[in-house]
């Protein structure tokens, strides 16, 4: 981490602010290993370049699921480090209707980093910063990926009581709410840590469309793949893999996709190579945590004084993407009261 990196990050547990005790940084500017001091006393470590603000299991946060659900990621993580062109374009699918010059210039918090491809494309668009936060090892992954990019800084936390203060502009989440014990906390949590006035952004799994998945393949995740060793996982998710990436040819001739089942996601991924559409496989079998979410629990979600100017869009037929701006938090700290009268 570099110590530019303090100015937005807090401690999970108080929310107060981090002093570093550190020897010197790298060559690059990085702190490799050290301890981050709260003013509440908690201290934390800093790994490997990697502050890791998670707090100890006796605190219940975060719970057994999430840490399960997030080492899980990590080995994929792992398995599946490329890089590819074509990450860009779903990106900017996801979080539309942000384009990629609304990131310019703006303090930008991450809410699950995943190997850090999102993180990187932020940076590129010429962020003033990035903070990528991730529960699980995948942060060694990103810090790998991002380490050259100084407007990058990587943090370990959870994402429902993040160790970051109210300092974004923008505030986004692909791909991980859903993999959440409580999605809607998360997302709470989310667009708690942005300004006022500034931005936050989602895209979560669908119910619609997915019911055969719902009623099918998670069964199967649930007792069996997301118990499977990892590299054990991998070879048994290549036959599906390449069943499924035979069928697509059919689905890359758009008028034979209008009349085939599930047609506009796979003629959305008829044309990834086979390793995405293995990846696609893999990812959809690794994890204990998957929740297919309702349009109008997303609803929920966004239904809010803190929120106004809502986006919610269908995408691809099969899942959610949401953005809205963040106007006030004048409920915020009742809610918090509420919570912990309870």
């Amino acid at each position: 981490m570099r110590t530019s990196a303090l100015q937005y990050l807090a401690c999970p547990q108080c929310g107060g602010t981090l002093v570093a005790d550190t020897g010197p940084p790298s060559h690059d500017g990085h702190i490799m290993h050290g301890t981050l001091v709260s003013s509440c006393g908690a201290r934390f470590p800093i790994r490997d370049g990697i502050p890791r603000l998670v707090l100890p299991r006796s605190s219940q946060v975060p719970d057994a699921g999430s840490l399960i659900t997030a080492a899980r990621f990590a080995a994929e993580w792992t398995i599946f480090d490329y890089r590819a062109s074509y990450y860009e374009q779903q990106f900017l699918d996801w979080i539309a209707p942000l384009v990629p010059r609304d990131f310019t210039d703006r303090v930008v918090f991450e809410g699950g980093c995943g190997k850090g491809r999102h993180t990187a494309l932020i940076a590129r668009y010429g962020a003033k910063a990035v903070v990528a936060l991730d529960l699980g090892d995948a942060v060694n992954v990103a810090f790998a990926a991002t380490r050259h990019l100084a407007n990058v800084h990587i943090a370990q936390g959870d994402l429902v009581q993040p160790p970051v203060a109210r300092a974004f502009d923008i505030g986004f989440s692909i791909g991980v709410l859903h993999h959440l014990s409580e999605p809607q906390a998360g997302f709470r949590s989310l667009y708690d840590r942005v300004r006022t006035g500034g931005r936050v952004a989602i895209w979560v799994y669908g119910y619609e469309s997915n019911e055969w998945i719902v009623r099918f393949v998670d069964p199967i995740r649930d007792s069996i793949t997301s118990r499977m060793p990892e590299r054990l996982l991998y070879w048994c998710s290549l036959p599906p893999a390449a069943a499924l990436h035979t069928a697509l040819r059919l689905y890359r001739v758009p008028a034979m996709a209008d009349r085939l089942p599930y047609g506009t996601y796979l003629e959305y991924i008829s044309r990834f190579p086979f390793r995405e559409v293995h990846h696609i496989v893999f990812d959809q079998l690794v994890t204990p945590v998957a929740h297919y979410l309702r349009r109008e629990e997303v609803e929920r979600w966004f239904a809010t004084p803190d929120l106004d100017e809502v986006t919610l869009a269908w995408h691809n037929c099969n899942s959610w993407r949401g953005s809205a701006t963040v106007c006030s938090h004048a409920d915020a700290g009742a809610r918090d009261r509420r919570e912990a009268s309870t």
